[in-house]
């Protein structure tokens, strides 16, 4: 199983670097994100409740990072969208290839490039003057939280390139995510939320992934977040990958 994976995941990274291009979108949005985020809200952020002392940049630094991860969640499964256009994605079914394999692949390929890519968006956040209160220790641990994340809406994209076979729909579904960072503590603590936006903001798995990056960044080591943010992210990913198995049955049936 985990050679079926790594040769999967291996097809998938080999597809995406061939097409470095493709990356580059979500870098760009990402980055230009953060940097008119800490411009415009920087100072000011020192007349937040929650906020006085600590870093607006490493505040806002995890909201590009989730940015990153929905914006280019998509990259491995359109690779699966142009299997199947292909045929080729039938011929694996007709394999004693795994069909968890099959779905994994993908899916870590996505894990792996969100990975790279929240790498680069701190690499600027350090640039600009990003000081983490838990070290490289803590910045390593972003990251991965950044890769579970990533995973979840890898795990939702190869959902619907099952579903639809089609690039456009498997593009427009990354998207589905987005509203999700606007209805959690994106720009403010979440203390200063008030009303429906903070009942949204607490059932919002994506709050806690932010809330343990930024405690991590700015506070120091929240185990308690921290744990959060992790089960928050697993929760999501075996949603979605459940979602993806039940997208592969609906699609081997109609076969």
């Amino acid at each position: 199983m985990a050679t079926q994976i790594a040769m999967i995941t291996r097809r998938n990274l080999t597809v995406i670097f061939r097409t470095p291009q493709a990356l580059l979108p979500p870098l760009i949005i990402s980055v230009f994100f953060l940097v008119i985020y800490d411009s415009t809200l920087g100072e000011a952020a020192a007349f937040l409740p929650g906020l006085s002392g600590n870093s607006y940049l490493g505040f806002i630094l995890p909201l590009s990072l989730v940015s990153s991860a929905l914006s280019g969640s998509s990259l491995a499964a359109q690779n699966l969208v142009r299997d199947i256009e292909s045929g080729y994605f039938d011929k694996l079914l007709l394999t004693p290839a795994s069909r968890t394999a099959l779905l994994l692949g993908p899916i870590v390929a996505g894990g792996f490039i969100l990975g790279l890519q929240a790498v680069f968006v701190i690499v600027v956040g350090l640039l600009m003057g990003l000081q983490s209160a838990t070290g490289m220790a803590g910045l390593l641990a972003v990251i991965g939280l950044a890769v579970l994340l990533g995973s979840g809406f890898a795990g939702f994209t190869v959902s619907a390139a099952l579903g639809s076979g089609n690039a456009a729909v498997t593009q427009a579904a990354s998207f589905l995510f987005f509203p999700l960072t606007f209805l959690t503590a994106s720009f403010v603590p979440l203390e200063l939320l008030s009303g429906w936006l903070k009942v949204a903001a607490k059932l919002n798995p994506i709050t806690y992934v932010l809330e343990a990056m930024r405690s991590l960044l700015n506070s120091g080591w929240d185990m308690t977040a921290l744990w959060q943010g992790i089960g928050a992210c697993l929760i999501l990913a075996i949603a979605m990958y459940a979602l993806a198995v039940y997208a592969l049955r609906v699609r081997t049936k109609r076969k």
